[in-house]
C-alpha cells in the first residue's frame, strides 16, 4: 500500500477527539458511520461513557486542519463489550464500536472504506493510525503480518502505540484496500511487540442493530418528553 504522500488519499481515516482529554483513530465505512474501538467510548480514568456530544470526528486530520469536521449523533459499543472486564482476548474480540455522525460526509475526496472478512494467518496487512508521536497526520505502517487468529481476535506483527486505538487494519490490493480489523491493544508475544485487533465481519450486524435500537429509544424518549411537558390547569 502507499502512504498519503505517495498518492493514496487516507482522508476517510481521522482523529476522534474524546471530550478534549484524549483521542483515538477511526475510519469511515459509510458517509455517516465511523468504525473504531469500543474502549475509545469510555473515559480511561473513570470508566464512564463519554457523551456522544463530546466526541468529534476529524476526517483526514493533518497539521491542524481536517478535510471534514463532524460532531456525533450516537455511539454504540459491541453488545458483548465490557470495559471493566479483564484485558484479555475475550475483551479484545468485542472491542468494536460504531459512531453515527450528525451529518454525513459527502465529499469526492473522502471515500468510505469497504469492510471484509479477516485474512488468513500469514497474510499481509497494514495499519493507518494517529498516535501520540505522530498525532498530526495519518501514518501508514508498512506491511506487517497476521501471526494468529484466536476467537475473533487477530494477532499482528505491527507495532502500535497510544492513539492508535481504533485504527483500521487494511487488507487487499493497493487500489482497493478493505478494513478487516480495528486495533484494540498492544502486547508482546515471545518478547516481540505485537498488536491485537478485533475481527469485524461478524461484529457489524449487532452494531448496526444497536444503532437502530438506540434510534428508536431516542425517538420514544423525545415523544415522552413532549407528552410530560404538557401543562395542566387545576380547576
Amino acid at each position: 500500500m502507499q502512504s498519503r504522500e505517495d498518492g493514496r488519499p487516507w482522508e476517510a481515516v481521522g482523529r476522534l477527539e474524546l471530550a478534549g482529554k484524549a483521542f483515538c483513530t477511526g475510519a469511515l465505512i459509510a458517509p455517516d458511520l465511523v468504525l473504531t474501538a469500543a474502549h475509545c467510548l469510555f473515559d480511561a480514568e473513570t470508566g464512564a461513557r463519554i457523551p456522544a456530544e463530546k466526541i468529534q470526528f476529524l476526517a483526514g486530520w493533518r497539521n491542524g486542519r481536517a478535510a471534514a469536521y463532524r460532531r456525533v449523533r450516537r455511539a454504540v459499543a459491541h453488545p458483548s463489550y465490557d470495559f471493566t472486564a479483564p484485558k484479555d482476548g475475550h475483551r479484545v474480540s468485542s472491542d468494536v464500536a460504531l459512531i453515527e455522525l450528525q451529518l454525513p460526509i459527502r465529499n469526492t475526496t473522502i471515500r468510505p472504506f469497504a469492510t471484509g472478512p479477516h485474512p488468513a494467518v500469514g497474510s499481509e496487512v497494514s495499519v493507518v493510525s494517529y498516535a501520540h508521536d505522530r498525532s498530526e497526520a495519518p501514518s501508514l505502517q508498512g506491511l506487517c503480518g497476521v501471526l494468529d487468529l484466536q476467537s475473533r481476535m487477530m494477532v499482528l506483527s505491527c507495532e502500535v502505540d497510544f492513539g492508535a486505538s481504533g485504527s483500521p487494519v487494511f487488507s487487499g490490493p493497493e487500489d482497493a484496500p478493505v478494513i478487516v480489523s480495528v486495533i484494540s491493544a498492544k502486547a508482546e508475544a515471545d518478547g516481540l511487540p505485537v498488536a491485537l485487533g478485533a475481527e469485524i465481519e461478524d461484529a457489524l450486524a449487532p452494531l448496526r442493530a444497536a444503532l437502530d435500537t438506540d434510534a428508536v429509544r431516542q425517538t420514544l424518549d423525545a415523544g415522552m418528553r413532549r407528552e410530560t411537558g404538557a401543562k395542566f390547569i387545576t380547576p
